[in-house]
């Protein structure tokens, strides 16, 4: 099999030893669901989660680079560090902007160490400056990246600011392209990768959250043109997390990692589309669901090559 450049072989994955709900980030996140239960009986379920989720795709043949999360900092979303970096290839890596003043806390030295000493990083473009003017931009969480084709699709909110988002873009080579998006309550999707996922052969998008015609019918034809099946999801398959889902590279093969809750919410159809050049890779983890995230989130793609 052929590398692609879309599918990561490798990853950083944060573990959660405090693991909570933040109440910062409830507001516009309609995936946040509280929860009654023991707050440490909470943080062990989600500890188990992560350690079976990287069991599993390492088993597959994919890297992954734990660190550990002791809670000092109070950094309740630090499982979900695709937010605060992104790697590039021609080894180039972004800090970014955090709407969230707790999320802010997660940024880490050692996670940039690492991939410095490990992988050829040429530079690190820091826009985590702009926070203070009130310009975020959340990753890719906030961005899908088409890395083939060099195109950013942003849902349009608070966390995806278009001062940055063009920054970014002309920085890092990739067009903008973004849209309105709203949810069953007419709120803006709080980051594009709920409803979206680009894989080297297919792409998973919710088509009908995009609340202009004539966007939707671009960003569609866009989609197209690069010779990717589209895989339509529903409003409700996007509340499964069926778009939160991240093609990495294994042993021989790719794999589509999501949630178990998203697996099962893909129809049939949908199922064969993916496996035709993706092995299906559901993962438990309803206990970090809960956070309003899933397993998209919870990895951060390394696009780097290694030493």
């Amino acid at each position: 099999m052929n590398y692609s450049i879309q599918a990561p072989p490798a990853g950083v994955m944060i573990r959660p030893h405090r693991f909570a709900l933040n109440p910062e980030t409830a507001a516009d996140n309609a995936f946040q669901s509280a929860d009654s239960v023991d707050p440490a009986v909470i943080a062990a379920r989600a500890l188990s989660e992560f350690d079976e989720v990287v069991a599993r795709l390492t088993a597959e043949g994919v890297r992954i680079h734990v660190f550990d999360d002791f809670g000092e900092r109070d950094t309740p979303d630090s499982v979900f560090p695709n937010n605060w970096f992104s790697t590039h290839h021609g080894g180039h890596v972004a800090l970014y902007p955090m709407y969230s003043p707790s999320r802010r806390r997660e940024r880490r030295p050692d996670v940039i160490e690492m991939l410095k000493s490990r992988y050829r990083v040429q530079e690190v473009v820091d826009f985590s400056g702009l926070e203070v003017d009130g310009l975020y931009l959340e990753g890719t969480g906030a961005m899908v990246l088409d890395h083939l084709e060099r195109v950013a699709y942003v849902s349009s909110s608070h966390r995806a600011d278009p001062i940055v988002l063009e920054r970014f873009c002309t920085l890092f080579g990739f067009e903008p392209m973004a849209f309105d998006t709203a949810d069953a309550h007419g709120q803006p999707v709080y980051h594009t990768n709920v409803i979206m996922s680009i894989a080297t052969d297919f792409v998973i998008i919710c088509l009908e959250m995009l609340t202009n015609a004539a966007r939707r019918a671009e960003v569609a034809e866009r989609l197209a043109a690069t010779g990717r099946e589209l895989i339509v999801l529903s409003r409700a398959q996007v509340s499964e997390f069926a778009g939160n889902a991240l093609e990495m590279t294994g042993a021989g093969h790719r794999v589509l990692a999501l949630s178990t809750r998203a697996a099962a919410a893909l129809t049939a159809e949908q199922r064969a589309v993916i496996e035709r050049s993706a092995t299906l890779l559901p993962l438990h983890i309803p206990t970090i669901e809960r956070a309003g995230g899933s397993v998209r989130c919870m990895i951060a793609g390394i696009h780097l090559t290694a030493r």
